[in-house]
């Protein structure tokens, strides 16, 4: 029987709540699954408890509204997901942390296929980078949104656009900065370079469920589900011609 998400009813949290609740809701939660989930899907469960053969990696951000399985219908086991605050990836060298390293063995040990790069509407991140005096009291996530100056930047210099727009378009240029730090990681240029691995950049709508998908070829975001999927990945180089263009389509 495959994973059923549509199991666990979906109940957002409304109203204030003690310390105490908020635990105990979790609690609760667990309960549930231990009670009620675990024993329709224990066969999917003993294959995973002893190996993992995900079919991508998902660098999201941090935001609790933004939950990965959910809006892919993956079961466990499917996506190795890492999640930070703002969906950054880290240029290769700069900050060997958690990022680095998870990306490193994703690809390496684990052998993925996909690293999708993930940002979303009303990112909170994002609003900080257009005004970093909110974070003057958070000296740790100043410094690590320093990884999203530059989408900051190219939005300042070219974008134009007025200030309602502003937050949607640096969301969608911090994605394709990060895709760009993210190729300087040796390991994913050694696989992208010969066609064994393909990168992703995707804008989440929180409110409409829409996912954007960035265009490398066209240099846009394009709506999934509009026309073929859009592709971040450049061509491989050391495939033929034929074999790379067949491994880019889906």
């Amino acid at each position: 029987m495959p994973y059923k998400h549509q199991l666990i009813p979906l109940q957002g949290r409304t109203g204030s709540e003690t310390a105490e609740e908020a635990l105990q809701s979790i609690v609760d939660g667990f309960k549930r699954f231990r009670c009620e989930i675990f024993p329709q899907q224990e066969d999917l469960f003993k294959k995973l408890a002893t190996a993992q053969s995900p079919r991508a990696m998902f660098i999201t951000c941090a935001d609790s509204r933004v939950v990965p399985e959910l809006i892919t219908q993956s079961s466990p086991g499917d996506l190795f997901v890492n999640r930070n605050v703002g969906n950054v990836v880290p240029p290769y060298g700069q900050m060997m942390g958690g990022v680095s390293t998870a990306i490193e063995y994703a690809v390496m040990a684990l052998g993925v296929q996909h690293i999708i790069i993930c940002g979303h509407s009303d990112c909170g991140a994002m609003k900080a980078v257009l005004n970093p005096a909110e974070l003057e009291r958070m000296p740790t996530v100043k410094a690590w949104l320093r990884h999203a100056e530059v989408a900051k930047t190219v939005v300042a210099d070219n974008c134009g656009c007025a200030d309602h727009n502003t937050l949607g378009i640096l969301t969608e240029e911090n994605v394709v900065a990060q895709l760009d730090h993210l190729r300087t990681h040796p390991s994913v240029a050694s696989r992208m370079a010969c066609g064994q691995l393909f990168i992703h950049g995707w804008v989440y709508d929180i409110e409409t469920s829409e996912i954007k998908a960035y265009d490398a070829e066209k240099g846009e975001f394009r709506l999934i589900g509009d026309g073929p999927l859009p592709m971040a990945t450049p061509r491989a180089r050391y495939l033929p011609s034929s074999l790379s263009a067949n491994a880019r389509e889906v």
